[in-house]
């Protein structure tokens, strides 16, 4: 595909605050609210990107690509796009999760975070600034800053630190950008992240200290990180009413239908989650209708089809009973398709207007567990 100079945010209807609108890359317009499927290697998880025919976004993961296969190699090949033959836009997160998720192998400075790889030990350290330099080297589209992720529960001195660090690493991470906010001769965004947990008085400090650089996007960092949706979801509707309504809107990691529904209705444009892929590896099918523990005896002769392909729950039964890799990429298929589609008629339902009909009337349905026809 021919590559766009345009790149930016517009938003076509709202309703509440639930919004449509298209979010403009180098490598296309995506129709928002989007879900990213997640490449954290540069690959979706059993299932080949080429056949992922409805989704213009997807996430890679910059602390793994920079392990493996490294800067150097993404370099020669011209960028991830080229490397993994992905035409349309890619998103990558900094490596600030892996802050939080890696805790025992890394240690925080005021210069950046020193951690020891998962592959082989050795030591690295990310800074703001090489972080957007790696970013820039991958060559997504958009690229987030370098950030401290807190737990939940965390303690009042640990929230307090990943806060001053992530202010503190933000105006050098903006800088950095700024001076080549290009990547292989295309346009680049570059997205803060708000931190601050559970707590909206922090939430709106965070907010505060990030707005002054002028980022292309905003992300909502630390949620989906154990807390209970009763806390979450006063937060997505806070960010919601703070974030500028001009810019794109990113909670990062929500990955349940109830929680990508909730944040499409507390104004969220973007969303990303290992659910579909990861979940659909133990057997368990998203659908309108509910869940479906595919592996369960219930599913031995149930030959209802499965979209997209309209391969029997039946046959993908058998094939998880088979231990055949296949059932892997058939479930993995029928999750995609679900989320992607979900997203899609939500927007659907903005532009129409009747999202928050049709949201109260699918919601019950998709978390329930299925049995067979």
């Amino acid at each position: 595909m021919a590559l766009s100079q345009r790149v930016g945010f517009e938003v076509i209807k709202v309703e509440g605050m639930a919004r449509a609108g298209w979010l403009y890359t180098a490598h296309g317009a995506v129709p928002t609210p989007a879900f990213m499927p997640v490449a954290t290697h540069g690959a979706l998880k059993a299932f080949p990107h080429h056949l992922l025919h409805d989704a213009r976004l997807i996430l890679a993961n910059t602390y793994h690509l920079y392990l493996r296969p490294g800067p150097l190699l993404l370099s020669e090949a011209g960028g991830l796009h080229r490397f993994m033959g992905w035409p349309y836009a890619l998103l990558t997160d900094s490596g600030g999760y892996q802050v939080f998720s890696l805790a025992s192998h890394r240690r925080l400075t005021e210069e950046g975070v020193l951690f020891k790889s998962h592959l082989d030990g050795s030591l690295h350290l990310f800074t703001p600034e090489k972080v957007v330099e790696i970013q820039r080297v991958i060559g997504s589209d958009i690229q987030m800053v370098l950030d401290v992720c807190p737990p939940y529960p965390a303690t009042a001195a640990e929230m307090a630190e990943a806060l001053r660090l992530t202010h503190a690493w933000a105006p050098r991470a903006r800088k950095a950008f700024l001076e080549a906010p290009m990547a292989y001769g295309y346009p680049i965004q570059q997205f803060a992240i708000v931190q601050g947990g559970v707590d909206p008085e922090l939430r709106r400090a965070s907010y505060a200290a990030l707005k002054p650089w002028g980022f292309e996007g905003w992300a909502v960092g630390g949620l989906a990180v154990g807390e209970p949706f009763e806390l979450r979801q006063p937060i997505l509707h806070l960010m919601g009413k703070l974030l500028p309504e001009d810019k794109p809107r990113y909670v990062m990691g929500l990955g349940t239908p109830r929680d990508v529904l909730e944040a499409i209705a507390a104004g969220m444009d973007l969303m990303d989650c290992v659910l579909p892929t990861r979940n659909a590896r133990h057997g368990q099918i998203f659908t309108s209708e509910g869940i479906l523990p595919i592996r369960n005896a219930q599913f031995r002769a149930d030959f209802t089809s499965l979209p997209p392909w309209g391969y029997t729950r039946a046959y993908l039964h058998h094939l998880f009973r088979s231990q055949d890799p296949l059932a892997f990429v058939l479930a993995t298929a029928a999750n995609l398709h679900f989320f992607l589609s979900l997203l899609a008629e939500a927007r659907e339902r903005i532009i129409a207007g009747t999202f928050a009909e049709w949201r109260t009337t699918i919601e019950p349905r998709l978390s329930q567990r299925c049995s067979a026809a």
